[in-house]
């Protein structure tokens, strides 16, 4: 009978193969396992990774049930960390079920927990997904604000992220967006006394 590490070990590895079924059955085991062990927090990591699985399968109601279960147990657990990843996680089946709202809301939630972490990177990578999400949604100019909060964040930006920044300064310099100068904003300060 394997441990609940070498299920979960066998479980990623399954999934990085694509074998989502598998990985499905694994995990499941996992999950067992690791409550068996009573080891709260592994249980509710594998029944993200259920989620995972689930989510690559198609079948976006039974992941999001995972996700929920494993998003209470991280709160009880004061895991802020865990809790902000699986609601990004979350928030990524909302969206493939059309639910963009939902997606946003739970972007966001994420976004503010990993702010308050202090974890930049996955920070600016959740704003940039909500990004996504809202160029996706036709909201153009939102998702341009947005983008550029986002890349503010990230340390080692992707291809594709570099030209949204070089981009993003190019419409700055045309539109003379982008903040202040300093300055500027004593000029301002000095032409309301008057």
């Amino acid at each position: 009978m394997p441990t609940a590490d070498e299920l979960k070990d066998q479980g990623i590895k399954q999934f990085m193969q694509q074998d989502y079924e598998q990985a499905v059955d694994t995990f499941r085991q996992a999950v067992a396992a690791y409550e068996d062990d009573g080891t709260a927090d592994m249980a509710a990591e594998m029944q993200v990774n259920l989620g995972l699985a689930l989510h690559s399968l198609g079948q976006y109601e039974d992941a999001l049930e995972q996700m929920n279960m494993a998003h209470a147990i991280f709160a009880q657990l004061n895991d802020s960390n865990r809790r902000a990843q699986v609601l990004g996680n979350m928030a990524r089946v909302y969206a493939k079920l059309g639910n963009s709202e939902q997606a946003i809301t739970n972007y966001r939630e994420a976004s503010a927990i990993f702010l308050e972490l202090g974890d930049e990177e996955n920070y600016g990578q959740t704003v940039l997904a909500m990004a996504d999400l809202q160029l996706r949604s036709g909201n153009i100019m939102q998702a341009a604000a947005t983008y550029e909060v986002g890349l503010d964040y990230v340390k080692q930006p992707n291809a594709r992220q570099r030209i949204m920044k070089s981009l993003l300064g190019l419409r700055n310099k045309i539109t003379g967006g982008g903040a202040p100068d300093k300055d500027d904003d004593q000029d301002a300060d000095q032409d309301s006394d008057a």
